[in-house]
Formats: C-alpha cells, sequence, structure tokens
C-alpha cells in the first residue's frame, strides 16, 4: 500500500498535493470530487456521472484511521473516504481518468460549468 510521504492541501489553487517519494502529483479538487469513492459517486456499482464541479474546492482534509483521508469539498460533499490506495490510483492515472470523464461528459451532453447547460441540436 503507497502511503504519500508528504500530503498537502493548496486552497488558492484547489489542489491536493501528494508526494511519493521523489515523485509528487497535483490533483485538482474538482478531479477528486467527481472520482470521490462515496455511494454517492459511485452509486453502488453504478457510477453517476458528477456534472458542474468546475470551480468545487477542497475545504479541508481529515485523516481516516490509518488508511484513508476524508476530503470535504465547499459543495458539501464529505461522504467518501481515499485509501491510500485509492489516492495512489487516482495520482498514477490521473491523465486516462480525467479524459475518460470529460469523454463521458460530452456523450451524456452535460458540462463541468454548473452555469452551463449543453443542448445538443438534432438536424
Amino acid at each position: 500500500m503507497p502511503i504519500p510521504s508528504a500530503i498537502k492541501l493548496h486552497k488558492a489553487s484547489k489542489t491536493l498535493e501528494l508526494r511519493y517519494g521523489e515523485q509528487s502529483y497535483s490533483l485538482s479538487a474538482e478531479f477528486l470530487r467527481v472520482h470521490s469513492p462515496s455511494a454517492e459517486v459511485q452509486g453502488h456499482g453504478k457510477p453517476i456521472l458528477q456534472t458542474g464541479k468546475l470551480g468545487v474546492g477542497l475545504e479541508r482534509i481529515e485523516p481516516a484511521g490509518n488508511y484513508a483521508l476524508k476530503l470535504c469539498f465547499d459543495d458539501g460533499h464529505d461522504s467518501g473516504l481515499f485509501t491510500w490506495d485509492y489516492l495512489h490510483e487516482l495520482a498514477t492515472r490521473q491523465d486516462q481518468l480525467w479524459a475518460d470523464y470529460l469523454a463521458q461528459l460530452s456523450a451524456a451532453g452535460k458540462s463541468r460549468d454548473p452555469n452551463e447547460s449543453v443542448v445538443r441540436l438534432m438536424l
């Protein structure tokens, strides 16, 4: 189980920095929010596409025993426990997971922006 050697919350840039030895990863709050391991997001085995999370930030992080972090987002979401294994997976697979998320949004005709609605015209 890879445990970060350093964890830093950067509120201004809305990122969580994780360091594993010499390697550092910067995960946006939006990325973490849409990949939350909570039942609200994971849907008990059928993930629920999260939309409109473009400006979401992290208010605080809390340890959850010796195995995870509880991330508290400024949209009120705080019910997912991010295990060390899951955080490492998010960090190391960030590019692919983000591309997959953007493709899902596009396919669903949804947006990252909470103030935007996507309308598809059938011509």
